[in-house]
Parts: C-alpha cells; sequence; structure tokens
C-alpha cells in the first residue's frame, strides 16, 4: 500500500494564498506576502507593472474585481515546487471587460521565504490576448 506524502509547505502557502484571493480575503493575503514583495504583470495593459509592497499589490488585485465588474476569476490548476524556495503555478483565468472576454491559461512563479512570498513574476499563455484585452 502507497503511503501519501504531505504536501511541501511552499505548495501549501501557494494553495492558501489562490483560496484567499479567490475568497477576497485580503487580509490573509497580506499576510502572506512579505512587506517590501514584487508582483510583476507582463504586457502592456491598464494593470501591466511591478507592483511593489502589500499595499500596492492588493491594490492591484482590488483593482482586477474593479476593472472587470467583479467577473474576474481564476482557478488553480497545478502547484510545482522545486524544494529551495520557488514555487510555479499553471491556472485558468476568466473575466469580461468593456465587451471583451478573456480565457487564457497563465501561471506564476513565486520565490518564497520562510513563510513569506518575496517575489510574484506571472506569465500568460497568449501575451497578445492578455494585452488586447487590457488594453
Amino acid at each position: 500500500m502507497a503511503s501519501v506524502m504531505a504536501e511541501h509547505p511552499n505548495a501549501q502557502l501557494v494553495r492558501k494564498g489562490y483560496d484567499a484571493f479567490v475568497r477576497g480575503d485580503m487580509e490573509t493575503l497580506r499576510a502572506m506576502l512579505a512587506a517590501d514583495a514584487t508582483h510583476h504583470v507582463p504586457g502592456t495593459g491598464v494593470l501591466s507593472g511591478d507592483y511593489k509592497g502589500q499595499d500596492a499589490i492588493l491594490d492591484m488585485y482590488r483593482r482586477l474585481g474593479e476593472e472587470t465588474g467583479g467577473t474576474f476569476a481564476v482557478e488553480l490548476r497545478q502547484v510545482l515546487v522545486d524544494g529551495r524556495g520557488h514555487a510555479v503555478t499553471l491556472h485558468h483565468l476568466t473575466a469580461d471587460r468593456q465587451g471583451k472576454h478573456l480565457d487564457e491559461d497563465g501561471g506564476i512563479v513565486f520565490r518564497i521565504v520562510g513563510d513569506k512570498m518575496t517575489d510574484l513574476d506571472e506569465c500568460v499563455a497568449d501575451i497578445d490576448a492578455m494585452n488586447d484585452f487590457w488594453s
């Protein structure tokens, strides 16, 4: 009989973060982010750029909902870890904005120090579609 191994703590942290994001629980997210964390959003759209610090990151998350009239949704599909402070997620995004529909795969490369997320590098499957949606 095979034994079930516990999930790596970094994978647990990232899953908890996605769950908090989906529920709109910004205080839980704040507690998971290092004070000087940075979230990098690719592309050329209205939310593209680097968000440095908890307040800036959480405000960008708020704006995701605001810009999409509350339709922004993310489904976590997979979490990969290296055991050295990195986690990579694969997720699926949907949203509606200004008559456009987004239906894309993406992911985030997380840098984790201790039990805090310090760096979040977002990646998308189709940067042109993402840029068009957020233009």
